[in-house]
């Protein structure tokens, strides 16, 4: 039952989570954060994100990946290929109302986890699957990691592009550092689960990881379907974008005309800008790389902290690149509080961002750091009461 409030909207709802990727794992965490009772299954080795860098410098063992993920739920073990940790899966379903699982679609049955047993067993429990390339359909056996994902949207043959394949055209395609997909894809499953939970009838989510992305990639997908193909050489604004400073860079998007007025006016009105031919937005697109030289000679010889300020100030889209140090002092994000203190076990406390969104202007806040292997074995009544049972029979 829903319970809700700004800080705990989720109050009440409680998620089983069987995760073994950052899509379905990010999905219980976005969960998590806005009060529901996530309870992760993991194996007795411990999750595989456990094991999956970047690693905390203090902790060389201790996966920030993870430690991010698993921030406020709940870890039980639970073996999934015993008999006994089926009954344990069956115990905790009986009073769930949603269940996160990303496990392939072949090993479904044979761990408890088919979808259709499931809705016939427990007609109340959402079941919300993330894969890859979802459940259904061709490719649904198919696995994936972040490359595969990020570069099946299509997303990754357009990087890098802008400033970044001026300065280096050799470079291949890439990717977005991180999990970028993967964790579109998590947004979508809780999107998903939260529709469902709303509705209030039973419901089930198929959740495909690269259409999450290729929503992300839609306008190149769109051009695509009217005959245009992009290329990362050609993906990029025709003047503005990414300015190196004297101390950084910044990105500036002049898209309105009042915004290049602003822009000529923030720059000192220079000769070149005062062209009448420039007046057009048609010309000022034929003339991008030559605007880009003036502009890009010209933020080099400017601070970020004073051109930003200036800009905005004046009107222009403009704003610096953080480094994550920046961010974490940052005044905008501490009157925010996007981030907040947890306990990371071996580590201490360390600031964690808490989540990318608000309830009636009111920080959310995390329950807890990430928790030790198998430290809430013993937290669900139920299973308790099923062990006996079984030891009795």
């Amino acid at each position: 039952m829903l319970k809700q409030s700004n800080q705990q909207p989720l109050a009440g709802v409680r998620v089983v989570e069987c995760s073994h990727g950052v899509a379905a794992a990010y999905c219980g965490r976005l969960l998590s954060v806005m009060g529901a009772e996530v309870i992760l299954l993991e194996p007795q080795s411990g999750h595989r994100l456990r094991r999956e860098p970047p690693f905390l410098a203090e902790a060389p063992d201790t996966s920030a990946l993870f430690s991010y993920l698993a921030a406020g739920k709940q870890s039980v073990i639970c073996d999934l290929a015993e008999d006994m940790g089926r009954a344990e899966l069956d115990a905790l379903l009986a009073d769930a109302d949603i269940l996160i699982d990303d496990t392939p679609i072949a090993e479904r049955r044979s761990r408890g986890l088919d979808p259709d047993d499931l809705s016939r067993r427990f007609p109340k429990l959402i079941p919300v699957s993330v894969l890859p390339f979802g459940a259904h359909g061709p490719k649904a056996g198919w696995r994936a990691e972040e490359i595969n994902a990020i570069h099946a949207t299509g997303e990754g043959f357009l990087l890098p592009n802008g400033l970044s394949v001026e300065l280096f055209p050799d470079r291949p395609p890439l990717k977005i550092y991180g999990h970028f997909t993967a964790m579109q894809g998590g947004v979508a499953a809780a999107l998903a689960a939260l529709s469902a939970l709303w509705a209030e009838q039973g419901q089930s989510a198929d959740i495909s990881v690269q259409d999450a992305g290729l929503a992300v990639a839609c306008f190149a997908v769109q051009r695509l379907g009217d005959g245009s193909l992009e290329h990362r050489v050609e993906r990029s604004f025709k003047y503005g974008g990414v300015l190196e400073c004297r101390d950084g860079f910044v990105e500036v998007l002049t898209l309105e005309e009042r915004q290049w007025t602003a822009m000529v006016e923030l720059m000192g009105h220079p000769a070149w800008a005062t062209d009448k031919a420039l007046d057009d937005a048609l010309e000022r697109s034929r003339r991008g790389a030559e605007i880009n030289r003036y502009i890009r000679a010209w933020a080099r010889d400017h601070d970020v902290v004073e051109l930003v300020g200036r800009a905005q100030r004046l009107g222009v889209p403009m704003a610096r690149y953080n480094a994550p140090a920046d961010i974490l002092c940052d005044p905008h994000e501490q009157a925010r509080g996007l981030f907040q203190p947890v306990e990371i076990p071996g580590v201490g406390t360390r600031s964690m961002l808490v989540a990318p969104f608000h309830f009636g202007g009111s920080p959310l806040r995390l329950a807890s750091g990430p928790p030790a292997l198998g430290e809430h074995r013993l937290a669900a009544p139920a299973i308790r009461a099923r062990k006996v049972v079984g030891a009795a029979e």
